[in-house]
Parts: structure tokens; C-alpha cells; sequence
């Protein structure tokens, strides 16, 4: 299949048929495998031949899952994990030992945050902020044992850009580890390997999944650095369930489709969101008022399925807004068929300080919509009148 689209790979790439000859590939539900022999067992154990032994270490559902986020991103090897967090944490804990540093930049998801500000610290890893609208300074915050370079584009909620091609040069000249988080882009419409990523994470929970059912995460990437994290996460364990990965490896076969409506809802609701006289403003990347809208149409395929907004009146209008929703649904996730409003300030960020958040402009009127596949239409109507009623 070297010739075909990645897309048609990850549809055809298929766990070996068993004797029934079944099209779909079927549910492994089993802990652990039968070995040959002593020798056979021994020869598993030493790696000396292919083929599962335990489900924590590798299960064929979980193999197909990989092989497949793997031919989309690009990338030679993946692990597939429990949930995206453990996908971050495994991938940096994997990699990275005392004293040694990395550089972020300032806009991530919460949860990253955490890691990066109050667990990593325990064990001796420091970091370091770098902002998306200053890349002048981010050579000066490289130091010594600077080893990861940690990105996240478009970032999550305010939908800013790095420049990929730029950040991969950086890693480049310096011999970091770049490390990029392509949740919101999926490798249908981003793929950061080809600007010089290394690793490439996601939360398989969100666009992957894309209907709202079950927890994953995965890290694909060059075979060398995958190697190393494998090694964390077969003892650590943050393995994923055979049941999630054939549902996600499932899900796959349909995330060009759904995410070419996702994307064009997105930008309807954000044109939309533009015209509304009680926004202060609308963030999307294929706007043309998105500041980094050039970068977004050389780097991304299609702006993705969330926009976010800023409801003039802050946090009062804000959470009146939430209120007033009829159809959409109030929740912390993203990347479901449905569409869900989220207030970023008070639930996803709301562990980091006011001075944070105000930096990377999360603000109290802040709005994060996760468009989902319903007619355009009735997800307009249902935010017109919550805006306007």
C-alpha cells in the first residue's frame, strides 16, 4: 500500500485475519497469550521474536490502533495508553531524568500545565515558558540540559499557533526532543513530523474517538525516542484496554469524513460568531482575522472543529450564556458529533492562577465551542438565542 493515501492505510490496515475469515477485525478480550513452548517463551520475553505475551504490553487491537496512528502521523513506531494525559506524562517521564529541562510554550492545556509546573518538579525536571508572540526569546531560555522542546498547536482554548517548520529548526540547531501535542489538528489535518517532530501525541479521546465514548491517548514517533518510553510505560503500565483501541481503530476509518464536517461547521459558526454585536472577539485559524491566519492555511489542512469567542460582559454573561443553551450540551470534552460549550476560566484552566490565565488570554467571558456534526443551522440558532434571548 506504499502508493496509496494515508488515509486509505489507516482504513485497510487490519490485524492478520483469523480462521473465520471475518472483514472487521474482531475483539481480542484476553489478559494475556498462550507460548509454544518454554524456549518460545523465553525467546517473547528476550524480544527475540515478534508476538504478544500480556495485554499491558501489547494486545492485537491495540497493535492495529498503533500501526494505524502511526501510517497517518508519519511516524515509525507507536504506544497506545490509557489516556491522553498518561500519553503526555509517559512520553515525558520516559524521556527525561534529574536535571534536566524543558521548554514549553505558555499555551497548553491545563492538565499539562500541572504536570509541568507540580509533578515533573518532584523528581528534578524543570521548565521553562517560552510565549507564542515573542519566538525571539526562546533562545535564551535554552539551557544547558534544556532536552524537550513541548508544543501544542493549535492550542487549547485559545486556538494559538507555533510555526511548526520554525519550532522544528529550533529543536534542530539545538538537539531537543520536539515534542507536539496535535489533539485539536489530528494527523488528518496537521502532521507535525514533517516540519522535524519527533514524538507526536493525542488525545484519542477527542477527534479520534469522535463520539464521545471512550478514554485513550497514543505516542507515535521516531522508533529510537518510542523505544525509550516503551520501556516507562510497559512497567509503569497506562496501558490502553484492547475494547478502546479496536473502538478507536474503528473510529479511524471514518475521521477524514467527520472532521471535514467538523471543520467546515466551525468556520460557518466562527463567520457567524464574527457578526454578533455582544462578541468581543472570535478565534478560529482559517478566520481571516485570526492573527496567525497564513500560518494556519500553510501548516493546517482545515481550521479544526473549535472556536472560541469572547461574550462582552465577562463572567456574568458568560455563564448566562451556558445557561440559556438549549441543545448544546455543557461539558469538559471535545470532539464529539455533538456540540459542546465550555467555559475554559472556571473548569478546564481554572487551577491555573489569574495571572496565567490572562496571559495566554483566557478570559472570564472566554467561550470554547467544540463543533460538533449537527446541522449548522440548529447550532447557530441554539448560540443565537443564548447570545440574544
Amino acid at each position: 500500500m506504499s502508493n496509496k493515501k494515508s488515509e486509505t492505510k489507516a482504513i485497510r490496515t487490519q490485524t492478520k485475519r483469523t480462521e473465520e475469515h471475518e472483514h472487521s477485525t474482531p475483539l481480542f478480550m484476553t489478559s494475556s497469550f498462550v507460548f509454544d513452548s518454554a524456549e518460545h517463551a523465553r525467546a517473547l520475553f528476550a524480544k527475540e521474536v515478534e508476538g504478544n505475551v500480556y495485554s499491558r504490553y501489547s494486545n492485537p487491537n491495540t497493535n492495529e490502533f498503533e500501526e494505524k496512528m502511526c501510517r497517518l502521523e508519519g511516524a515509525d513506531a507507536g504506544i497506545a495508553t490509557a489516556s491522553g494525559m498518561s500519553a503526555i506524562f509517559s512520553s515525558l517521564a520516559g524521556l527525561l531524568e534529574q536535571g534536566d529541562h524543558i521548554l514549553a510554550c505558555r499555551s497548553l492545556f491545563g492538565s499539562s500545565h500541572q504536570i509541568l509546573n507540580n509533578i515533573l518538579p518532584k523528581w528534578g525536571i524543570d521548565y521553562s515558558y517560552g510565549d507564542i508572540d515573542k519566538p525571539e526569546q526562546w533562545e535564551s531560555l535554552i539551557k544547558d540540559k534544556t532536552k524537550v522542546l513541548f508544543l501544542e498547536t493549535p492550542s487549547n482554548p485559545g486556538l494559538d499557533l507555533i510555526d511548526l517548520e520554525w519550532a522544528g529548526e529550533l529543536a534542530d540547531s539545538h538537539n531537543l526532543i520536539m515534542i507536539v501535542d496535535n489533539c485539536f489538528a489530528t494527523p488528518y489535518l496537521q502532521k507535525p513530523m514533517e516540519y522535524g517532530a519527533d514524538i507526536v501525541l493525542h488525545s484519542a479521546t477527542k477527534f479520534i474517538d469522535g463520539q464521545g465514548r471512550g478514554i485513550g491517548g497514543v505516542i507515535v514517533g521516531k522508533e529510537n525516542y518510542i523505544d525509550e518510553i516503551s520501556t516507562f510505560t510497559r512497567h509503569s503500565g497506562p496501558a490502553m484496554s484492547p475494547f478502546n483501541a479496536w473502538m478507536f481503530s474503528k473510529s479511524l476509518e471514518t475521521l477524514p469524513a467527520r472532521m471535514d464536517r467538523h471543520c467546515q461547521n466551525a468556520l460557518s459558526l466562527a463567520q457567524f460568531l464574527e457578526e454578533q454585536q455582544n462578541t468581543a472577539w472570535v478565534k478560529y485559524p482559517f478566520l481571516k482575522s485570526h492573527p496567525q491566519y497564513e500560518l494556519a492555511k500553510k501548516q493546517m489542512r482545515q481550521g479544526g472543529g473549535v472556536v472560541a469567542f469572547n461574550i462582552t460582559g465577562g463572567y456574568e454573561a458568560a455563564t448566562e450564556f451556558l445557561d440559556k443553551l438549549e441543545m448544546l450540551s455543557l461539558s469538559a470534552n471535545l470532539g464529539d458529533s455533538r456540540t459542546i460549550a465550555t467555559h475554559p476560566a472556571s473548569t478546564t484552566h481554572s487551577k491555573l492562577t489569574k495571572e496565567e490565565r490572562e496571559t495566554v488570554n483566557i478570559t472570564p467571558g472566554m467561550i470554547r465551542i467544540a463543533v460538533g456534526l449537527e446541522a449548522i443551522e440548529d447550532i447557530q440558532a441554539d448560540i443565537e438565542q443564548a447570545l440574544n434571548g
